[in-house]
């Protein structure tokens, strides 16, 4: 695998919100965004809007339930910017890569994430920071 292009776009912007309805009406109804879809993840606790921005997405993510994927992360920051997911070509590939590297990762095997397409997470204290999703967008047919 090279690194010559890891990343193939920036996929999504992951944005935590405590209400959805709340960041719907400032994204759609004041920013006039388009929605383009919205799903429920009850397994994972979380309601998600999707708004599109040229080849991205933005992504707002809401718990349903206190002990939801985002709940915690709204309890200590509040809302904001939660991640940012990059697109790539095969994500199994990359992280078997990251991890002989010594990165720290959140999942070792990819999920199936909100977008329908296999996603994982890279701890922050890997990058800076900085939550990152991976996700591979896979063609259908």
């Amino acid at each position: 695998m090279t690194d010559s292009r890891p990343f193939q776009k920036i996929a999504h912007i992951g944005i935590a919100v405590a209400d959805l309805d709340a960041a719907l009406a400032i994204w759609r109804d004041q920013l006039g965004a388009e929605v383009s879809d919205v799903c429920t993840m009850p397994d994972r606790g979380l309601k998600i809007a999707f708004i599109p921005v040229g080849e991205s997405l933005i992504e707002l993510i809401a718990p349903l339930r206190d002990d939801s994927e985002v709940s915690r992360f709204l309890e200590k920051r509040g809302p904001g910017v939660h991640h940012i997911c990059l697109a790539v070509d095969d994500i199994q590939a990359r992280l078997d890569l990251y991890r002989s590297r010594g990165l720290r990762l959140v999942n070792d095997t990819p999920s199936i994430g909100a977008e329908g397409y296999p996603v994982a997470f890279m701890h922050p204290k890997a990058t800076g920071g900085i939550l990152l999703e991976l996700l591979e967008e896979r063609s259908e047919g």
